[in-house]
């Protein structure tokens, strides 16, 4: 193993051993959210479960016209180069997009995922990694989320370009 790769992994294990005992989603989210309840409960739900919780991330700002957030990084993100996988970069952003919408469903809708594009510019490197979410397209039946995510240090990662579906709830 080279010492460029000791020296990420070894980063990477400090800060996983100084996480802090799991946040509930709650306290993951912004404090004031103007949000109908049932919202608000479902982005907590997509925070605490699956890969929401498995990626760490943080919500730093959330309104129905954007997000800014953050994610932790720790050694399940990365690759075999010592560098944040990119699937977890297209995961982060995923989850980010459908936060999004979430946010802007009507009562009894619910979204999934119905196209995402990935453009890579760096390696995603760091502790942490920031996202801004914006939508570029509010519908009736679909909503466009374009994701920029960040190094730390602002270098440019990843833009993530998402179409999410809206369809009524299953009961």
């Amino acid at each position: 193993m080279s010492i460029v790769k000791k020296s990420r992994a070894a980063t990477v294990k400090k800060q996983k051993s100084k996480k802090s005992p799991g946040k509930s989603a709650a306290a993951r989210m912004p404090a004031k959210v103007a949000l109908p309840p049932a919202n608000r409960a479902a982005i907590e739900q997509s925070l605490s479960v699956g890969m929401g919780r498995a990626l760490h991330i943080h919500l730093k700002r959330l309104t129905r016209k954007g997000i800014t957030a953050e994610m932790t990084v720790n050694e399940d993100h990365i690759n075999r180069s010592g560098r944040i996988n990119g699937g977890i970069l297209m995961s982060f952003a995923d989850v980010l997009g459908a936060i999004g919408t979430v946010a802007n469903l009507p009562e009894g809708y619910r979204t999934t995922t119905l196209e995402s594009k990935t453009n890579f510019f760096a390696a995603g490197e760091g502790a942490k990694l920031m996202a801004h979410t914006v939508p570029l397209h509010i519908g009736r039946t679909t909503m466009v989320w374009q994701t920029t995510v960040s190094n730390l240090d602002g270098t440019r990662v990843a833009i993530v370009t998402q179409t999410q579906i809206v369809i009524p709830r299953k009961n």
